[in-house]
């Protein structure tokens, strides 16, 4: 039961990154003429897989023994419950004279990548549940 739902949390956090990616996306396409806008992103994947890697790392790796509340803790492990997405900012290109770097091409491009994963999710979490019904009828 615990595999079920940690794969149902993952899901519901996905749906949510998801969600607040497309509202990001739309706030892009929205502002792709406002001079200076920068676009934005949402960076969730990478912390997500650092979390893991952590958990992973604090069972199979080198354990140390902290003899002073002073020293260093080094086997921190991050709860991947714990893990939010961030909006990130990106300064680093400019695609127009005005400074404002929002491609709108890009961004619904991004638009319908984001509809498909989605679905997607929304089909695996499905699944999951129909996994759950069909193994109570039995």
């Amino acid at each position: 039961m615990k595999s079920f739902m940690q794969s149902i949390d993952l899901l519901q956090k996905a749906l949510d990154v998801n969600s607040l990616r497309y509202q990001v996306t739309a706030n892009n396409m929205a502002n792709s003429e406002v001079p200076n806008f920068k676009r934005s992103v949402v960076n969730f994947e990478s912390e997500l897989k650092r979390a893991f890697d952590s958990e992973k790392e604090a069972n199979t790796g080198f354990q140390l023994t902290r003899t002073d509340s002073r020293h260093f803790a080094l086997n921190n492990v991050q709860d991947w419950r714990s893990v939010e997405p961030r909006r990130v900012l990106d300064y680093t290109t400019t695609s127009k004279p005005n400074g404002n770097n929002v491609d709108a091409e890009a961004e619904a491009m991004n638009v319908l990548k984001i509809q498909l994963q989605y679905q997607l999710l929304t089909q695996l979490e499905n699944f999951e549940f129909s996994q759950v019904k069909t193994a109570i009828r039995k």
